[in-house]
């Protein structure tokens, strides 16, 4: 197993990397959570995961060590192959996967291209228990907090609110009830603004 490679940028891509590690170029596929994390110098280190099939031998690179763990995991599951992992991981930061998956919230995990119903609800079976043990609960609730309170910023800044003056409300809210639903920030910060 390679566990990490560090050396030389040669080629980048949103979805590949070349990585020239003493004169052998490694070709790395990415997702664009780590292509948006790679650094702007030439020499950088991923995390890596090789892959080995009959038919082919695929690298995947990751700047964060909890985002390989969370492929690895995405990959145990049945219906998942590295390609719907990689797009996963694309499509959604780690933490909002992570999110989903311990709350079982069907319908972001379906809202990934690739992924149908009996898919979403086979991840969120088969990885629940294991996100919630390898994953801080108060971690999970605070990303909760800070989706729960960026849809409700979003939608009163269409409603015609500034941002500025809606996230004072919405903050004061959530102080006060941290269970509080986006629907329920709404109303309360419509009644307050």
């Amino acid at each position: 197993m390679i566990a990490h490679i560090q050396g030389k940028v040669v080629e980048k891509t949103p979805t590949e990397v070349i990585i020239d590690c003493n004169g052998v170029g490694y070709h790395i596929n990415i997702s664009l959570h780590t292509f948006s994390l790679l650094p702007n110098t030439d020499f950088v280190k991923l995390f890596t995961f090789l892959q080995i099939k009959e038919d082919s031998h695929s690298l995947f690179g990751f700047v964060e060590k909890s985002e390989r763990e969370l492929f690895k995991l995405l990959l145990s599951v049945s219906g998942i192959g590295a390609g719907i992992a990689r797009t996963m991981l694309s499509s959604l930061e780690p933490k909002q996967i992570i999110q989903a998956i311990a709350v079982g919230d069907v319908a972001t995990v379906q809202s990934i291209k690739g992924i149908g119903l009996k898919t979403a609800q086979r991840a969120i079976i088969e990885l629940k228990e294991k996100v919630l043990k390898v994953y801080d609960l108060n971690e999970i609730s605070t990303i909760s907090h800070n989706i729960n309170k960026e849809e409700s910023l979003s939608a009163l800044e269409v409603l015609g609110y500034t941002r500025k003056s809606a996230e004072k409300v919405v903050d004061k809210i959530i102080k006060e009830n941290q269970e509080a639903t986006v629907e329920t920030i709404i109303k309360q910060a419509l009644k307050n603004l």
